[in-house]
């Protein structure tokens, strides 16, 4: 059974958790806006709500702040993609959303996916987060996948690529127009919401 003093300690550790998640969530913003390389505790504290010391308290360090901030964000832009998947009834319904949805986010939420690509190349250098890195790699790739497959369910004709194969076909098509997004060319949502959809459909077996 468990005693008072147990439960109340679960509860500090799940208060702490609960606040160490709020306050990521709170810096991602600031560290968004600035790079991983030219921000620190302290810029986070001064270009956010945030306070230095708390930052802290509720974390060892800058790499232990980005891991659960990027991991926090990406983790939430995979589940973007489940109802797609398990509410389309068609693959051209299910292309056109999935086309959709990637266009919407990089084009609200650039800044966001440029951290994430930093962090990915700071990853090569530094192993503070490299765990995280890893793991969100992982998470994405699945949930690429699980579009690859359920299109190839409703198209009647099995995948032509392996998961670590589609993973790059359409990261490497979403880092692109995010390239070409961020320096100002106008027509590169519209073009990632119509190339999306072409490209799933290579992923598969020819037609017999």
């Amino acid at each position: 059974m468990t005693t008072a003093t147990e439960r109340a300690d679960r509860a500090s550790v799940d208060k702490f958790a609960m606040r160490r998640r709020m306050l990521a969530e709170s810096a991602l913003a600031a560290i968004a806006e600035r790079g991983y390389a030219q921000t620190g505790l302290r810029d986070v504290a001064q270009h956010s709500e945030l306070s230095h010391g708390s930052l802290h308290y509720y974390f060892d360090g800058k790499d232990d702040l980005v891991a659960l901030a990027v991991w926090n964000y990406k983790s939430a832009c995979a589940r973007r993609y489940d109802t797609i998947v398990e509410s389309s009834v068609t693959s051209d319904e299910l292309a056109a959303r999935f086309g959709v949805e990637m266009a919407s986010t990089l084009r609200d939420e650039a800044s966001l996916h440029r951290l994430w690509y930093d962090l990915r190349n700071q990853a090569l250098f530094s192993e503070g987060f490299r765990d995280t890195i890893v793991a969100i790699d992982e998470l994405l790739e699945e949930m690429v996948w699980a579009i690859v497959v359920k299109f190839a369910q409703l198209e009647g004709r099995p995948p032509a690529v392996t998961p670590p194969i589609a993973y790059a076909l359409f990261d490497g098509l979403f880092r692109n127009t995010l390239i070409r997004f961020l320096r100002g060319e106008v027509n590169a949502v519209e073009e990632l919401r119509q190339q999306a959809p072409v490209l799933l459909r290579t992923t598969l077996h020819a037609a017999d």
